[in-house]
């Protein structure tokens, strides 16, 4: 399973960065990343950053998670976040556009890992099955989020217990991705 998750991921990110190549004639740009380093880093304009995934460095692993809330966590997810260095992708899953979030760098992996143990933390304060979060949507109360147990991806709407199943699998997920680009102001 984390072997299929990372290679689903290294597919969808060689699709995402071809789509920016063939559409904008450019690397991937992002500009919220402006100034902030990363192995992925490969070109600094005026308003925006060009980048390319670069592998992951660290243990493959989200021990500080685990540890942090004593769960043992879905392995796609651990494989999802230990893959590569990128910025976040923006995409399509059947309609509904959304963008994966990855680690930009490690103190962003840190950051990464404290805000899923808040999230673990709320969930399990709110007596729901623990999820693990790996998108965001358009709309801020709902997130692409892993379940736990199951490995299901789901549409989550935080707060709530229900959750719309997207896809069997993370990998299957990634699989049926589309890439898309925010156009840059």
């Amino acid at each position: 399973m984390l072997d299929e998750t990372s290679a689903q991921l290294s597919d969808f990110t060689q699709r995402y960065c071809n789509y920016w190549q063939e559409k904008h004639q450019s690397a991937p740009q992002n500009e919220f990343l402006l100034g902030v380093d990363s192995p992925c880093l490969i070109g600094t304009y005026d308003n925006y950053i060009t980048w390319q995934p670069q592998p992951f460095s660290r243990p493959k692993n989200l021990d500080a998670v685990s540890n942090g809330v004593d769960l043992l966590l879905q392995p796609s997810v651990v494989a999802f976040y230990g893959t590569q260095y990128a910025a976040e992708m923006p995409a399509i899953f059947e309609e509904l556009p959304l963008t994966l979030l990855q680690a930009w760098n490690d103190e962003d992996f840190t950051l990464l890992q404290q805000n899923l143990v808040a999230h673990l933390v709320m969930k399990r304060r709110l007596k729901h099955s623990p999820t693990l979060f790996i998108g965001t949507t358009e709309d801020d109360s709902t997130i692409i989020s892993v379940e736990n147990l199951s490995g299901n991806v789901v549409l989550e709407l935080l707060g709530k217990q229900q959750h719309k199943v997207l896809a069997p699998s993370l990998s299957d997920f990634l699989q049926r991705l589309v890439p898309r680009s925010r156009l840059l102001s």
